[in-house]
């Protein structure tokens, strides 16, 4: 093993960071959006195979030439994921990367001290 290479930080390190304010608002501020954009998303997939399985005139309504209903939103099902993803990055970088930055420095500085 290269003598340059870090060595992993320390139990008591990572229990300091685990403890420290900002790895706190850091988990809070990623629940508070994962758990809420995942009921909503699991909410509106559930809705859409409860809609296929039950409500079959609904999801057959034609909207244009062969194009019903139930494929549009199908497709919406995979619209929808890209927009999420794209809401959790833009997130992640004003919200939790900063964050994340701190408490990474705080780890790769801890074992200086």
């Amino acid at each position: 093993m290269n003598s340059t290479e870090p060595q992993p930080p320390e139990a008591e390190t990572w229990a300091r960071v685990h403890a420290s304010e900002d790895f706190q608002r850091l988990r809070k501020r990623l629940r508070n959006f994962v758990f809420p954009m995942t009921a909503l998303f699991l909410v509106w997939y559930l809705t859409y195979v409860l809609l296929a399985d039950y409500a079959h005139d609904f999801m057959s309504i034609k909207v244009m030439g062969n194009i019903n209903l139930g494929l549009i939103l199908g497709l919406l099902q995979f619209v929808s994921t890209f927009v999420i993803t794209g809401l959790y990055v833009r997130y992640a970088n004003r919200k939790l990367d900063p964050i994340a930055e701190s408490v990474r420095a705080e780890v790769e500085g801890g074992d200086k001290q």
